[in-house]
């Protein structure tokens, strides 16, 4: 749950603060496409040919489809399989020890969420106050449009490959996980919801951390701990009080930070990437032309 580290597009990324399950997507081949693990569970982007499979795991597992795919039959456990042709957006569920089988006749695009018992209960217990997590596998062909939009944000990132920000893969599977638990669990009790942002104190408290820690591998349990809201409730409050999520809100912090650095003529550009806490000099450079649409060479050029 890194806030923006490297790696490879296919690569597992490592967390400061380790994720509970580091081989939760080991079910799932390497090759189906680019995944990260993160303190919550993991992500993947699949895009797979036509084929079959037979799936079980201790976790919770959704899957959004990312485009149409025809024909496809699945079955839960000894169930009559059913065939049909899944829409863009159908969510599909399938909870800790189920078995599932899947044949598809054409090729399937489709975002895999992966989230560990643990972090589901303590979302449940969190977030809503529920005593018991109880997520079943919904009807075949459920369409889901909140789960859409999260998984086509979670692909976008997965795609960014060196570059992607892991302190928003982890915001983003654990909206995923409060989404599912809001629509699709059947143990629902007390639903306690922050309207609200960060009061005057945890403002001021949350401010001056990340001014002294945004080098730091930083995870959303770290930042709203300080605040002593869960995870759900923090992102939204912070959001609301700062006019951005958080970790827009430290890369803003770091790149102000390169660009002073960048100005000194005896610090290289890749130590300055080093010390602002890019895991690459072509993290840095890809990030800072992205966001201010100027290069670590460029400022280095113009400070002479």
């Amino acid at each position: 749950m890194h806030d923006i580290t490297g790696g490879s597009p296919h690569c597992r990324f490592t967390n400061v603060q380790q994720a509970t399950n580091p081989h939760i997507l080991d079910v799932i081949p390497d090759e189906v496409g680019p995944r990260v693990t993160t303190f919550r569970g993991g992500a993947i982007h699949s895009i797979r040919p036509p084929g079959s499979q037979t799936f079980f795991s201790e976790h919770y597992f959704a899957a959004v489809m990312l485009a149409p795919s025809p024909g496809i039959s699945a079955a839960y456990a000894d169930d009559k399989p059913n065939t049909y042709d899944a829409p863009l957006g159908m969510i599909a569920i399938n909870p800790p020890n189920l078995e599932s089988h899947l044949e598809w006749k054409a090729a399937r695009e489709n975002m895999v969420v992966a989230i560990s018992r643990e972090q589901m209960a303590a979302l449940g217990e969190q977030e809503f106050d529920i005593g018991a997590v109880e997520l079943e596998p919904v009807p075949f062909g459920t369409v889901d449009l909140s789960a859409l939009r999260l998984a086509e944000m979670l692909k976008l990132e997965l795609q960014r490959g060196e570059a992607a920000n892991q302190l928003m893969v982890d915001s983003l599977i654990t909206l995923f996980g409060l989404h599912l638990l809001r629509s699709y669990n059947k143990a629902r009790g007390r639903v306690v919801r922050a309207r609200g942002g960060l009061s005057d104190f945890s403002t001021r408290r949350i401010r001056e951390y990340l001014e002294e820690n945004f080098t730091r591998k930083l995870t959303v349990g770290d930042l709203a701990s300080i605040c002593n809201l869960s995870p759900g409730h923090f992102l939204q409050a912070f959001t609301k009080t700062f006019g951005e999520p958080p970790h827009r809100y430290l890369l803003n912090l770091r790149l102000d930070f390169a660009e002073k650095l960048l100005l000194e003529p005896e610090i290289t550009i890749a130590e300055v990437a080093y010390l602002c806490g890019f895991s690459s000099q072509s993290h840095l450079t890809s990030t800072m032309k992205r966001y201010r649409n100027v290069t670590p060479a460029q400022i280095k050029s113009a400070g002479r």
